[in-house]
């Protein structure tokens, strides 16, 4: 951390709520208590306490962009609130330094009945600017939403769409010290997000201090250089960007996993169809050692080895990644690649039990984190399915257990020099559209590999090739 002043200092904070069953025990809450404790008796709570957050402390350095993930009620809007000051925490303190402009929900701030151009003017003068400041910006303000006649209407008659484009717009241009974003940016369309997606990058690059709520995982590995992860109100774990959003997978496939376990014991024997019942036993390795995918004397666990403790991967475990090697066209281990050249990723797997409807995949990511390309056996088998319908599926294949197997993907590299990252994951696949998916084995940083350019033969700007040809017509 800097030795200057934090932009954003929370210690310590708490936030606890008040659960009534009724609008009456809001009222016997209010009433009864004190009445109680006046006459000596013991004092009886008609509510329950609900913990939105439990002392949560982290620090924001000035010009620093540090993103928040959680599930849903993980405590995330409540946190951007105290931090924000549109709610107060019950205990622990919160400090600001610098003007702070907060999107949290839409229209926050907005009078309906006015037009979108006082709204402009209503917005900047909570945000402590002048009139005169305001006009200087209206126009580049006007230009951002590009709501076109819309300005001069009341914003009551606004799409969800047009709101955030008014308010991001106002936010934005007046280049706060501090912006805080939540989810809100999600309602805009595809191409607004990209400009707001840039613009944000843009202040930040500025020395705009960015407190960054989203799902979009990869928005936040990208945008951020810090993020906190937030379980039930609680702090997980605080640090580099890449790593707590590797936690914050980690953590959904576990909790995901719990809850396709309790599904499955939750239903009898009897109310289970034969399909479901094929579909439960490749999904859930059960205590009776009952394994995924198969039947037959075969149904055992194989003893193997169990995977390394490591940070960078995860998973049931039921098929292990042993093994990610890089191979050029000659077939020899290789780490530096010019664009066209032909590539091939080999991953070695042992299943740990018998198994079958598999899907094994890289991903391929910049060291500035960025996902470049992802793809699986199940792409294949999928394109397969459609065009060639009696091809055998890779996903089809089944598994003993102990068995060990590779897999080789092949493809030419068309990127641009720098260096990639290769994630290895193999899942089980409940179907072919991956809505039924389960994680057995996930590794970061797999594998690296690096990308050069020979500029004096061959050379192109920008991550990947698009092998463009100009001509000169007359």
């Amino acid at each position: 951390m800097s030795s200057e002043q934090p932009a954003i200092r929370v210690s310590g904070v708490s936030k606890l709520y008040s659960l009534y069953d009724s609008p009456r025990d809001r009222l016997k809450q209010f009433v009864y208590p004190p009445i109680r404790s006046a006459i000596g008796l013991k004092p009886v709570a008609y509510c329950r306490d609900f913990w939105a957050l439990r002392d949560v402390s982290f620090e924001v350095a000035q010009g620093e962009a540090v993103g928040i993930v959680g599930r849903n009620g993980s405590g995330k809007s409540t946190l951007l609130q105290i931090i924000t000051g549109t709610l107060a925490p019950t205990a622990g303190t919160v400090s600001v330094n610098g003007r702070v402009a907060g999107l949290l929900e839409l229209g926050a701030g907005f009078n309906p009945e006015f037009s979108g151009r006082e709204n402009v003017f209503l917005a900047g003068a909570l945000l402590g600017l002048s009139r005169q400041e305001v006009e200087d910006k209206f126009d580049d303000i006007a230009a951002f939403a590009d709501i076109g006649e819309h300005l001069e209407q009341p914003v009551k008659t606004y799409s969800s769409g047009m709101l955030v484009r008014l308010a991001f717009s106002v936010y934005v241009q007046i280049k706060p010290d501090v912006l805080i974003i939540d989810e809100a940016l999600a309602v805009g369309d595809a191409l607004f997000q990209k400009r707001c997606f840039s613009k944000i990058a843009s202040l930040r690059d500025q020395g705009v201090t960015l407190l960054f709520v989203s799902h979009d995982q990869e928005s936040v590995r990208t945008l951020t250089s810090r993020a906190l992860l937030l379980r039930q109100g609680r702090t997980v774990v605080f640090g580099p960007s890449p790593q707590v959003i590797f936690e914050y997978r980690r953590q959904l496939h576990e909790e995901e996993a719990l809850a396709f376990a309790a599904a499955m014991n939750s239903h009898k024997p009897s109310a289970i169809n034969a399909a479901e019942e094929t579909d439960a036993q490749a999904a859930v390795v059960t205590d009776t050692k009952e394994v995924p995918g198969g039947g037959g004397d075969d149904r055992e666990r194989a003893v193997a080895s169990s995977p390394e403790s490591s940070a960078l991967q995860f998973g049931t475990y039921d098929v292990e990644v042993r093994k990610v090697e890089i191979f050029g066209s000659d077939g020899e281990t290789k780490p530096v690649f010019y664009p066209g050249d032909r590539q091939e990723i080999r991953i070695t797997l042992v299943a740990n039990t018998r198994i079958s409807n598999l899907n094994v995949g890289i991903r391929i990511r910049n060291k500035e984190g960025v996902k470049i390309y992802s793809w699986g056996t199940m792409n294949q088998d999928q394109h397969l399915r459609a065009s060639k319908p009696h091809e055998p599926l890779f996903w089809k294949r089944e598994f003993k257990a102990g068995e060990e197997f590779t897999v080789t993907i092949f493809h030419k590299c068309p990127l641009g020099p720098n260096l990639y990252e290769v994630q290895a994951i193999v899942t089980w696949e409940g179907d072919l559209q991956y809505t039924q998916q389960r994680v057995l084995h996930w590794i970061d940083e797999a594998a690296f590999f690096t990308m050069a350019m020979k500029r004096l033969d061959y050379f192109f700007g920008g991550v990947v090739d698009l092998q463009a040809t100009a001509e000169c017509i007359q």
